[in-house]
């Protein structure tokens, strides 16, 4: 029997008096590999950081295999929303992967060959051990998210989170980046969920589909209806269609 990793219960998350997600209900398995669309201010993000324990449910609960989100962190990934750095900074890849394993090291313990070993692991697990030298500053969009993933993968997690990896991205090396994580769920057996406007890609590689926009709309599927999809979007669509997969949206306002 496939273990449950993820079970969220009536949760519900205000911003003032806002409420930002309402009645979310989701459980996820061992191995699965989600896709949450939906429009900006939707919730993705929030939803994704009360996953991680860094925002408390005001009703309803969440577990993270069997725990409270901050105490499971440790078995969890994380790659926010792009990252923002001086491009000038001169760190080298392998250091900012080793910034994955403060967790275990703490701040002022000095990483050691273990570490070095694992990080070396992480940049290998998404292709990118031969440039553990260079400046991350010098690489490319698709290659500075590469390093990201395996800042998240350097602690072991059987869970990862990210939230639009793909932004400023270029298309052909967005290509590669979804056939690596792919490969990080199929090869290695990470869950994920991945935030994402790329509805094509979505329904290309994932094996299961949610439309978030305060509420969720999930079937433990990658099929949506035409009706999810309006309702989430506040607008009319015509089709979606998977194998092939595209989207035509009827002439609305």
């Amino acid at each position: 029997m496939t273990d449950k990793i993820v079970s969220i219960r009536d949760l519900w998350v205000y911003r003032r008096e806002h409420a930002v997600l309402e009645d979310i209900n989701l459980e996820l398995l061992a191995g699965d590999f989600l896709g949450l669309i939906g429009p900006n201010g939707g919730g993705k993000s929030t939803l994704l950081k009360a996953m991680l324990g860094l925002i408390k449910p005001d009703r309803g609960s969440i577990t993270i295999f069997g725990k409270k989100p901050a105490a499971a962190r440790s078995r969890m990934g994380y790659v926010p929303q792009k990252t923002v750095f001086d491009q000038s900074f001169p760190v080298k890849v392998l250091d900012v992967v080793l910034m994955g394993r403060y967790s275990r090291t703490g701040l002022l313990h000095r990483y050691g060959l273990q570490d070095r070993k694992a990080a070396l692991e992480a940049l290998q697990a998404v292709g990118m051990e031969n440039r553990a030298m260079r400046e991350i500053g010098a690489l490319s969009g698709g290659e500075q998210q590469r390093v990201f993933v395996a800042r998240s993968l350097v602690s072991d997690p059987e869970l990862l989170l990210l939230d639009e990896p793909t932004a400023g991205v270029d298309s052909a090396q967005q290509t590669d980046f979804y056939e690596l994580l792919c490969h990080l769920n199929r090869d290695l057996g990470i869950a994920i969920v991945l935030v994402s406007h790329d509805v094509t890609a979505i329904s290309t590689y994932v094996s299961k589909i949610a439309c978030l926009n305060q509420r969720l709309y999930y079937h433990g599927s990658k099929e949506l209806s035409n009706e999810d999809i309006e309702k989430a979007y506040g607008c009319p669509v015509e089709m979606i269609a998977h194998g092939t997969p595209h989207r035509v949206l009827r002439k609305h306002d």
